[in-house]
């Protein structure tokens, strides 16, 4: 009797010991469903990763370009200003009046003079110096974004090599069903496609605010230069809204 005792409590604690982990195995499978996924999945879950960092050091690297562009218009504006103060202050010299020509005589020749020398040019003010720094500064930040959206490019390539495999492994339909919750192949590519457009767009942009800020005399233009930079006109909130899309379909985001 006291054997099979034994064996009963042994069978018993085992049946509990089975029950407690299939229990926290329900309890956590959403989290280990979405930390094991493989292949295409998988790939698709990385790069929506790679899109939301990229972004974000878009978004840093905005920020501080602006304070650069600020800079450089500020600098603008205080050598205009000091121009416009040295010429106030210049007097205006009048021509002397005219005199009678003396009558001439005879005089021994002169020696040739010697040959005039051009003087050196004047040394850059500091304003100028300054200007010049900001700019090499802003091209710094210009080439960072550049390095950003080749970054881009790659995921996009990245994608697309997805879409192809799936094509040559289900037919030109691609996966019928989806890999989390409801977005294709296709829908994948078509947002990050969506966001590279944009981006591209944006950095053009900024390029050609690089060349013309510098240069730009009228403080109205400027102010058009500064805030293009700040507000983004191509991209508007509908590309956020497509990166919190993305996050939500991969699960990055919590629905």
């Amino acid at each position: 009797m006291k054997p099979f005792l034994e064996h009963a409590v042994r069978h018993v604690m085992f049946v509990i010991e089975v029950f407690h982990v299939v229990w926290s195995g329900d309890t956590t499978g959403t989290n280990r469903k979405c930390s094991s996924v493989t292949g295409s999945a998988r790939k698709m879950k990385d790069n929506a990763a790679d899109w939301h960092n990229l972004m974000l050091r878009w978004e840093r690297l905005n920020d501080e370009g602006f304070g650069r562009a600020s800079a450089i218009v500020n600098a603008r504006r205080s050598q205009s200003d000091q121009r416009l103060v040295d010429e106030s202050g210049t007097p205006s010299l009048a021509p002397p009046p005219p005199t009678s020509a003396p009558p001439p005589a005879s005089a021994p020749p002169s020696a040739p003079p010697p040959p005039s020398s051009a003087p050196p040019p004047p040394p850059p003010s500091a304003e100028a110096s300054d200007l010049q720094d900001e700019c090499c500064k802003l091209k710094e930040v210009v080439d960072k974004m550049v390095v950003v959206v080749m970054k881009m490019e790659r995921l996009m390539t990245s994608q697309r090599g997805v879409q192809d495999l799936e094509k040559f492994q289900f037919g030109p339909e691609g996966r019928k069903l989806p890999l989390f919750h409801s977005w294709s192949s296709k829908h994948f590519e078509g947002v990050s496609g969506l966001l590279l457009d944009s981006f591209r767009q944006e950095l053009d942009l900024k390029q050609r605010i690089l060349q013309e800020v510098a240069h730009t005399v009228s403080p109205d233009l400027c102010m058009v230069f500064l805030s293009c930079w700040l507000q983004q006109p191509y991209l508007p909130p509908h590309c956020r809204l497509s990166l919190e899309a993305l996050l939500l379909e991969t699960g990055h985001r919590a629905l």
